[in-house]
């Protein structure tokens, strides 16, 4: 949780922030703000779009030591209040203002920074849920009860809303930007990453559509390297910390060790993110991955823990990156969306691992050798697994992505826990049982039929 006051100027914005204490935005009063303090109060919740552990799981990366619980899949449910209370409604306050100032930057910028971020925001919510608030979400006064939009519905609207943002985006920096400095050129370029992301979402699911909205998004202009990356830095100070560093070491729970299929993957091809991504056991100095649901994490000597690197007090929080573009690009080339084939597929991949070396350890060493390892040189014969697998690898840390990428494409492949599946949603928030009641049970029913609001549902797009 971040403690944010959103009538500070920019300047206290990151100084007077505090992500493990209450709430004290007054979502009642959002307009007493400019735009973009709003805008920069929403983008001091991205972390809580990656730092949570509960994502890692999903994904398998990494395995509780202690007290296994949330690693075993006991808590199907999960809430998006927050998620809409603060960061939504205030981008939305934003792009539907009456009177618009230019006094922080050109105003077009203003509004189509927060339509990138919305769309950001809902792309996540909704990956995760399934059918959710939408149309009639953010109107505040105007209906406390919601409808449930449909899944594709929403995915329609957020491309849709990309595209105009896409095209909305003039000269001219704009003020109090924590993430890109105001430069439109970049946040143009996320914008329509995360379009081509989103599009790649929907491949087997709607294959003509996907295909159209991932040129189109191409053609528009994607991320061009590294210093495109969507990634939120936390500070070296108690307010603007990392969650893992917190956790680490302010409240000294080393409750986190990477999980064998991570440790093994990365260490057959002597994969130089191993060392960042965990730490060598204090038993001998190797690398021994705790395995996935295990009980048997007490002994931390034993394994691998989570690196140290990624839980430094400022560690960043990486979103949405360069390599995962090309990874798309390399299955847009496999898939037959854009030119090249087999050979255009491996020219992504290749740079792909080598943007990923370089985002996690500042440097291409090893690159070569990695590429070449037969465990991770890319195969046409079995592209589509070669791109996955090496995107889950980079996405390590971005929990709830890997998860969602690995339920659209199933690889790699996960484990059972005592006899479990990975789940493939979360339940909904069991408040909305009686503050949403009628719309949530339609949306269930809709859905899931008899099935009920399970974590075994599935999402729209998930046909794997």
């Amino acid at each position: 949780m971040r403690n944010i006051q959103i009538l500070l100027l920019s300047a206290l914005l990151l100084a007077g922030c505090n992500k493990f204490g209450d709430l004290n935005v007054n979502p009642n009063l959002p307009s007493k703000a400019s735009n973009t303090q709003l805008i920069a109060n929403a983008e001091l919740m991205l972390p809580v779009l990656q730092e949570v552990p509960q994502g890692e799981f999903y994904a398998q990366y990494l395995m509780e030591t202690l007290y296994p619980n949330l690693s075993l899949y006991t808590e199907p449910s999960a809430s998006f209040y927050t998620l809409y209370h603060d960061p939504l409604m205030n981008l939305e306050t934003v792009i539907t203002k009456p009177e618009q100032h230019p006094l922080d930057g050109p105003v077009p910028n203003q509004v189509a920074v927060a339509k990138v971020l919305k769309a950001y925001f809902f792309w996540h919510i909704t990956d995760r849920w399934g059918d959710v608030p939408y149309s009639q979400a953010l109107k505040g006064e105007e209906t406390f009860t919601p409808v449930y939009d449909t899944q594709e519905s929403i995915y329609n609207n957020l491309l849709a809303l990309l595209t105009q943002a896409s095209g909305e985006f003039v000269a001219g920096k704009i003020t109090n930007d924590i993430i890109y400095a105001g430069d439109p050129d970049k946040w143009k370029r996320l914008c329509n990453t995360i379009r081509l992301l989103m599009a790649l979402r929907m491949s087997e699911v709607n294959g003509n559509k996907a295909r159209e909205e991932f040129t189109k998004a191409v053609a528009a202009g994607i991320m061009i390297s590294n210093g495109d990356n969507l990634v939120f830095h936390n500070l070296p100070d108690a307010n603007n910390e990392s969650y893992w560093y917190n956790q680490w070491t302010v409240q000294r729970r080393e409750w986190w060790a990477g999980s064998e299929l991570l440790v093994n993957t990365l260490k057959a091809p002597s994969d130089p993110r191993l060392a960042v991504f965990t730490e060598p056991r204090e038993q001998d100095g190797t690398f021994v991955g705790l395995p996935y649901g295990s009980l048997d994490g007490a002994t931390l000597s034993r394994y691998s823990l989570l690196g140290e690197a990624v839980r430094t007090q400022d560690a960043p929080v990486y979103l949405v990156t360069y390599a995962q573009a090309l990874f798309a690009l390399a299955e847009g080339a496999k898939r037959g969306w854009i030119p090249g084939g087999d050979a255009k597929a491996k020219e992504h991949y290749d740079e792909a691992i080598k943007q990923s070396l370089l985002q996690w350890t500042g440097s291409s060493d090893g690159h070569a050798a990695l590429i070449a390892h037969p465990s991770v040189a890319y195969d046409p014969a079995n592209g589509l697994r070669s791109i996955a697998t090496q995107r889950w690898v980079h996405l390590f840390m971005h929990g709830f992505e890997a998860w969602a990428e690995w339920r659209r494409t199933g690889f790699p492949t996960l484990v059972k826990v005592d006899g479990k599946d990975v789940p493939s949603r979360q339940a909904y928030p069991s408040d909305e049982t009686f503050n949403n009641g009628d719309n949530y049970r339609a949306a269930v029913t809709r859905q899931f039929a008899a099935a009920g609001d399970s974590q075994y549902g599935k999402v729209w797009w998930d046909k794997n």
